[in-house]
């Protein structure tokens, strides 16, 4: 079914949802998911509620025109998304293939509803797996002495597909501060421990040190600050002093790859409002 997603966060204050459901009702719209959020520390409300589009007697743009006065009133930062366009995703990965071959898996059996022009790959190593899905594998080498020149390339390609989002699944690479600019709250990573835990490089590595009995991933959008974007989800599994590192690393994959499909998936349908370095995840 067809839906139309309005997605606000404002000022809290007395009317609000009043306001927003009497002008959908004088419309007759029928909404079929309401999800509302009061934070009373920062003071701020957040809305997503999904309409059906065939119960309006206008499309986006004229919905869009129509609530604009609205959100004008309630000093809103607003969308309006529309779930028939499926969002241009390109993934991005390294030589580590659980995250990819999963998110891979998900859109081949129509999970993740989206399109996938292509994946960027700074190794070969994942070819062949890419192809057979019937999508473009670019790869694009990073020279460690000179990483601007691969970037440059990265950002002519992510604009010539005009991507909506970038997923770096295992992707060992740290963007360009402008691509993260220019993409802010839309590239997505896995980084394989709970964060803020175990920032940076070999995590597992860092989690065996220091003798954890619990190890995570955490989903989170990229910031020029190394793994301290705002975090969209998180999960963990047990693990104890009897686990090798190379036990750690098998039972993480496993919580990458689950932790990232539901970070994309949310991302996907609009779920996720960021304020501040926080997230709000009407899952």
């Amino acid at each position: 079914m067809r839906t139309f997603r309005l997605v606000i966060a404002c000022p809290d204050r007395v009317g609000i949802v009043a306001r927003v459901s009497n002008f959908l009702t004088a419309y007759n719209g029928w909404i079929t998911e309401a999800n509302h959020h009061s934070d009373n520390q920062s003071g701020w409300f957040f809305m997503r509620h999904e309409i059906r589009a065939d119960s309006l007697p206008f499309g986006l743009e004229a919905l869009r025109q129509a609530f604009a006065p609205i959100a004008e009133e309630f000093s809103m930062i607003w969308r309006v998304t529309d779930s028939a366009r499926r969002q241009r995703v390109i993934l991005m990965a390294s030589r580590e293939s659980h995250c990819l071959s999963d998110l891979l898996h998900r859109w081949h059996s129509g999970e993740l509803d989206c399109e996938i022009p292509c994946v960027i790959a700074n190794h070969e190593d994942l070819r062949s797996m890419v192809e057979w899905h019937g999508i473009p594998y670019v790869h694009v080498p990073v020279d460690p002495a000179d990483k601007q020149k691969a970037f440059a390339e990265v950002t002519r390609l992510v604009h010539e597909h005009e991507a909506d989002t970038l997923v770096l699944a295992r992707y060992m690479q740290i963007l360009p501060p402008v691509l993260c600019q220019d993409f802010a709250h839309r590239i997505i990573n896995i980084h394989h421990s709970f964060l803020p835990s175990f920032v940076g490089a070999r995590p597992y590595h860092q989690a065996s040190l220091r003798g954890v009995k619990l190890i995570g991933a955490t989903c989170h959008y990229v910031t020029e600050e190394l793994d301290a974007g705002p975090i969209i989800e998180q999960d963990v599994v047990r693990v104890s002093h009897r686990d090798s590192i190379d036990d750690m690393v098998r039972l993480g994959r496993d919580v990458e790859k689950m932790v990232l499909s539901r970070g994309l998936r949310y991302h996907l349908e609009d779920r996720v409002l960021v304020h501040d370095n926080k997230t709000v995840v009407f899952a």
